[in-house]
This record gives structure tokens, C-alpha cells and sequence, in this order.
């Protein structure tokens, strides 16, 4: 029992040292909920958390770029489930999470996952090669609908991405001893998996997934080149061709460089780049129960994956296959994410594979950073728990020891205590 509250104390509250070492002590990352969405002007009142932009550029212009509405003439569909980034992503502020859905479907063969096959246009098309399936089509011929052969299902929530810049900046080691340490203090229970998934923008070069409820990428550039074309139906350098060509009327790759000679994807990289970490409720924070919730979330056991404290590679640091270089703003610098970007069975997921080369992944998924946890009235990857009790009990697999520990070990006062900790995120 000593080793295993040891080991979560190294997770929960020294973090810090599963980095890489800096020659100078980090800092912690700028917070804030920076970036209000608005329909006159926006960018306008934003601020980033300091990141330097390319030649012509501002992080106000990102924004703006960000919240575009499309429609058919500027690539939009011919299926989607969104006509902005900021559609999903947007409560409280631009680059947050929301109330958004996406439903993914396939069916397993001889335990292998499968993708769908979706038939279109009255049978006349299909649509295959991807699990996602949209919920809006730009005319009635393109509309998608589950077919009878496949009974796998999930719902993803739309994720937050205030702070993505420094979760892309933290070294694939600090994660991949996260994932050694799991099952040490754990008594071999927790084992989270890092995910080696490729890089659009690098061929040939992979990276430690984190982003996606699967972590299906390693980068921001490729998260979103792949958002932009299965969220939006925008064509893209990295995603150039279109599920269907049934009501397209534009040509592919559709996001092209502007004068400055970037794409909105590049664009929209540079925004999340640039937005600070999701902050606290200082004045809950700091309450007695609060408090006494936060040491509850280190000796109940949810600290083991949802980590209080990582922190970023060194400024200069060059990662995603030598595309990207981890500049002063996000280098070195400490952020409380409450979360691994590990992938975990915790008894949720519905069987869908989204990295070809991880089918033990059917089963699992990233563990939800809590940072913004205090502005979702839903939670879980699915929206379908009202209640952080919920939450917290349908947790079972690999944490079906936490889950117990909450339901049967802690009174109704110390539940309230861990409730207070979490509301304060």
C-alpha cells in the first residue's frame, strides 16, 4: 500500500520529473479563457498565450480563419457534421469543448475491426474506408444512415483543445513512462498503451498518438487536416480526396494557401498553438473541500490516469518528424491536464478501431483530459452521464478498482470532497 500511494504521488503531484530535463526550472503554462467567440470582429478581443506567428500572421486572423462558416461553394460536405471548427468547439470560448456528437460505426470479422460499408444515393455510391458517420449531408442523395451490418457503435463528444499546443509539445519518453509506471503502482491493474500512429505531414514517420478519443494522431496538424475533411467535408494537402462525389460541386483539394500561404489548416494549428490552458476556479479551488477532494483524487486511485501535472519538452525541442519545433511559448512549461493521453479499457468503448496497426484498441480509449471539466454540464466520451457520481461509477476494466473505492470506502462527505475537487477544474 505505501508503494502503490508513493507511486501516485510521483503521478499526481511530481510529474514534472517523468520530463525531459531543461537547463532551466519550468514554468507554469499561461491559463485562461482567452478566446470569446464573436460574430462582429472575431479575434478581436483574444489573446494567445504568446506564441510568436508566421511573417503576416495574428493569432486574431487564426481565430477568425477558425470560426469561417463553409457552405457548398467553399468545400462544405458533400457530408458533415459541422459548418465551423467553432461549432464544435466553443463553450465557453473558441476552442473548447461542447455538447457535439459524433457517432462511429463498423462491425468485427473473426475479432477483427472492420470499417463500414454506407450506401448512398439510393445504392447507387458508397462510402467506405472510415468509421465516422456524418449526420448532415449537403443534399438528400448523400445522407448516410447506419446500415444493418453494422453493430458496433460509439459516440464521441466533442473534445476541448484550449492547451493542445503544450500537450503536442510534451515529449513521446514522458508518456511512455506514465505508461511503465501504470502498472507498478497499480498493482498490474492500470496499464496504459501509447499508441505509435503516423503523421500526415511526415510520410514514413510516427509519433506517440494523443489527440482523438482513440489517439489516433500525434500532431495537431494532422488531428485537424483530418477533422477539417471527416468533420466538415473540406478537402485539404494532407486530406485531399472526398468521401463521395455525390452533390460535390468544388474541386479537391478544397483549403488552399491564402496570400499569406497558409491554408486554414495551418491556420487552424496556429490557433489551438496558441490558446492557454483551460483555467481553474480559483476561488473553489482553494476551498477546504476542495482541497480535501484533490488528496481524495490522489489516494482513491483516479490520479493514475488522469495525471495532475506533465511537462512539456524543452524550447527547441524538434518533434512530429521534424515538422514541427517546440517554440519558447510552449517549452518547458508545466500544465495540469488531469489526464495520461493513454489508452485504457475502462469498459466504455463499443469496438472501434481506428489505427489499423492497434486492434487491442477496439475496446479502449484516451483517457478524457479533466481540464474544462467545471463548463460541461455532460460527461464521459459518450455525454450520456448527468452526474459526476455517474461518471466516476461507470468507470469499470482497469479502474473498476477506483470506481469500487469511490462507491463503497469513501463516505457521503468525502464523495462530496472529490465532487468539490473536480467541479473546480
Amino acid at each position: 500500500m505505501h508503494r502503490f500511494i508513493a507511486g501516485l504521488v510521483m503521478l499526481g503531484l511530481q510529474a514534472p520529473l517523468l520530463a525531459q530535463t531543461a537547463s532551466q526550472p519550468p514554468t507554469e503554462a499561461p491559463a485562461g479563457f482567452d478566446t470569446p467567440t464573436l460574430a462582429t470582429n472575431p479575434g478581436s478581443q483574444s489573446s494567445s498565450n504568446g506564441i510568436l506567428e508566421p511573417t503576416g500572421d495574428s493569432f486574431q486572423l487564426d481565430q477568425q480563419v477558425y470560426e469561417t462558416i463553409h457552405d457548398v461553394s467553399t468545400g462544405l460536405g458533400p457530408v458533415f457534421n459541422a459548418r465551423s471548427c467553432v461549432e464544435c468547439h466553443q463553450n465557453p470560448v473558441s476552442g473548447a469543448a461542447s455538447q457535439f456528437t459524433e457517432l462511429r460505426v463498423g462491425h468485427a470479422v473473426n475479432g477483427v475491426f472492420v470499417n463500414p460499408t454506407v450506401p448512398i444515393d439510393g445504392g447507387a455510391a458508397k462510402i467506405t474506408g472510415r468509421s465516422i458517420l456524418n449526420d448532415r449531408a449537403v443534399i438528400p442523395e448523400a445522407q448516410e444512415k447506419v446500415p444493418t451490418t453494422e453493430n458496433l457503435h460509439e459516440l464521441r463528444a466533442a473534445l476541448i483543445t484550449l492547451g493542445d499546443g503544450f500537450v503536442e509539445s510534451v515529449a513521446d519518453s514522458t508518456l511512455q513512462d506514465i505508461a511503465k509506471l501504470q502498472p507498478l503502482i497499480s498493482g498490474g491493474r492500470i496499464h496504459g498503451e501509447a499508441v505509435e500512429v503516423a503523421l500526415f505531414e511526415a510520410p514514413g514517420q510516427t509519433r506517440v498518438g494523443r489527440f482523438g478519443w482513440k489517439d489516433q494522431h500525434g500532431s495537431l496538424l494532422s488531428f485537424i487536416a483530418d477533422a477539417y475533411l471527416n468533420e466538415m467535408g473540406v478537402t485539404n494537402r494532407l486530406r485531399p480526396t472526398d468521401t463521395t462525389t455525390v452533390g460535390k460541386i468544388t474541386t479537391d483539394p478544397e483549403d488552399l494557401p491564402d496570400a499569406l500561404g497558409l491554408a486554414d489548416i495551418d491556420h487552424f494549428a496556429q490557433f489551438v498553438r496558441g490558446t492557454k490552458v483551460p483555467p481553474r476556479d480559483a476561488n473553489l479551488q482553494s476551498t477546504p473541500d476542495a482541497l480535501a477532494g484533490e488528496k481524495l483524487f490522489v489516494t482513491t486511485g483516479c490520479a493514475i490516469c488522469h495525471v495532475p501535472a506533465l511537462i512539456t519538452a524543452p524550447a527547441g525541442t524538434v518533434v512530429n518528424g521534424g515538422k514541427f519545433t517546440v517554440p519558447a511559448a510552449l517549452g518547458n512549461k508545466i500544465i495540469h491536464p488531469f489526464g495520461d493521453y493513454l489508452m485504457h479499457d475502462i469498459g466504455t468503448a463499443g469496438g472501434i478501431v481506428q489505427t489499423a496497426t492497434a486492434q487491442d484498441t477496439a475496446f479502449k480509449f484516451r483517457t478524457a483530459p479533466l481540464w474544462g471539466l467545471r463548463v460541461r454540464p455532460r460527461y464521459m466520451h459518450d455525454l450520456r452521464s448527468l452526474t459526476l457520481e455517474d461518471a466516476i461509477e461507470r468507470h469499470h476494466g482497469e479502474a473498476e478498482f477506483v470506481s469500487r473505492r469511490f462507491r463503497e470506502e469513501l463516505t457521503p462527505d468525502e464523495k462530496q470532497d472529490l465532487v468539490s475537487f473536480l467541479n473546480s477544474l
